[in-house]
């Protein structure tokens, strides 16, 4: 006919072009069509679970060792993780992650708590403090000090949250006795074995009277 287009000859460029995408679709479709039904709902929930990450963000106000902060989380977010990953806090330790050793102790609100099983949305708003808080300036807390004076720790790893169950066990009033002690210090483990020269620190923060 002589309105026909004249077609591409077969190594034209275009062509080529057109049986490459023509065959990447049909090996794609194929690898879909052959993939085991785990794999392809894993890839899906996988997409599922980035897709969320990008949406489902929550507005959150924190004072953190007196400073506020003004963060969006997702609403799976630990107070560990925000503190250590969006406000680089490292000094509280991820141990166990399932609230057994301790490591991640720090105050809210005064209180002591394992900032691994808190989601961050529910403080909103509350007072954090951390072990980088506890210190004036270049002035160690007096808890801080003993801990050195008395050898509490070996490695370190789990010292920061020792310290701040140490703090929390004097101020709620529950270190009148080395009993007492060792079972209001009973859910923060070291390894080390340092558990002598960690009552002794508390023994002499709570006889010193000093403020903690």
């Amino acid at each position: 006919m002589e309105n026909e287009k004249p077609q591409p000859a077969p190594d034209c460029p275009g062509h080529n072009e057109a049986r490459r995408t023509f065959l990447k679709q049909s090996s794609l479709l194929t690898a879909l069509a052959l993939a085991p039904g785990a794999v392809v709902r894993a890839a899906a929930a996988e997409l599922d679970e980035k897709v969320a990450a990008a949406f489902e963000q929550v507005p959150l106000k924190l004072d953190v060792n007196g400073v506020k902060h003004k963060l969006s989380v997702e609403p799976r977010t630990t107070l560990l993780d925000l503190l250590r990953e969006q406000l680089h806090l490292t000094g509280t330790k991820k141990g166990c992650d399932y609230g057994q050793c301790g490591a991640c102790t720090v105050h809210v609100d005064g209180k002591r708590v394992n900032s691994c099983l808190t989601l961050a949305v529910m403080q909103d708003g509350r007072k954090i403090t951390t072990i980088e808080g506890l210190a004036n300036g270049d002035k160690l807390h007096p808890m801080q000090e003993a801990f050195i004076k008395h050898d509490g720790f070996q490695c370190g790893y789990c010292t920061p949250g020792q310290i701040m169950s140490a703090v929390a066990c004097i101020r709620e009033g529950h270190a009148n006795s080395e009993g007492e002690i060792k079972e209001y210090m009973s859910g923060n483990i070291c390894r080390c074995g340092a558990y002598p020269n960690i009552v002794a620190a508390i023994q002499e923060v709570r006889s010193g009277g000093q403020k903690v």
